[in-house]
């Protein structure tokens, strides 16, 4: 690191369980994160201001009005456009010294693949379950952790998967694709707006723990917060053996 770097980053480095190390093995590290909505916003902005080496962000949705409640990355100039035009702009002024490529297109099929085997962390910071699912598939399958949330009216939840830790569940584990329930969006059931920054900082949080290996992860529980009182619950999540993901690429 440089002069300016040490500054920069001097309040992680003061930690002790921080220090120079996890921050140069931040500085050298990859996240994707699918979705710059709600919860991929204080995600990116929080990975950027830590000084993560390298930012991707794949999203297809041009910025709204409606977006703007939540949305932080996005200003009112920006309705109409990309919503990764538009948060690349924000992250350069926070911190040019983060490189960040953005998609704007739908990440499926062979593009997710070669995206999720570029990162060592991915974020799914997506609205709906067959991205979610889709996410989880590529993750196992090239063994990249997983920091999966999601916020709905006053409830989020955070969860990490973890593929490299043998006896880790995979979202599949938590959420079997073929019992789904009804897909639920903001547009229709409305979000309280800091849920969504309270769970995307928290998915930061976890990304950066899985990338410099500090801490303890979220890897095998599932973090519930309910903001009308405030209430946090954690839920042990087992491996399920006979899933359908996991189990089949063990």
């Amino acid at each position: 690191m440089n002069d300016q770097q040490l500054l920069r980053y001097s309040r992680h480095i003061l930690l002790d369980e921080f220090g120079t190390e996890a921050q140069e093995i931040l500085l050298t590290s990859r996240a994707l994160i699918i979705g710059a909505g709600g919860l991929g916003c204080p995600a990116a902005l929080y990975l950027a201001a830590a000084g993560i080496g390298h930012l991707s962000l794949a999203d297809a949705d041009h910025v709204d009005l409606t977006n703007l409640q939540r949305q932080i990355l996005h200003g009112t100039a920006d309705i109409g456009r990309p919503k990764v035009a538009s948060a690349q702009d924000s992250l350069a002024r926070l911190n040019p010294e983060v490189t960040i490529q953005t998609l704007a297109v739908r990440a499926e099929g062979e593009l997710l693949h070669r995206l999720v085997a570029q990162a060592d962390v991915v974020l799914d910071c997506s609205d709906n379950f067959a991205t979610r699912h889709a996410v989880n598939r590529a993750c196992v399958a090239l063994k990249k952790p997983l920091v999966s949330g999601a916020g709905i009216r006053f409830d989020g939840q955070v969860a990490v998967f973890d593929a490299r830790i043998a006896d880790s569940p995979c979202y599949e584990c938590l959420f079997p694709e073929q019992a789904e329930p009804e897909e639920v969006r903001c547009a229709v059931m409305g979000v309280f707006a800091p849920l969504t920054g309270i769970i995307g900082c928290m998915q930061a949080a976890e990304a950066i723990k899985c990338l410099t290996g500090i801490g303890l992860s979220l890897a095998g529980r599932l973090l519930l917060f309910d903001a009308l009182r405030t209430e946090w619950r954690s839920i042990r999540v087992p491996r399920d053996p006979q899933c359908s993901v996991c189990a089949a690429a063990a």
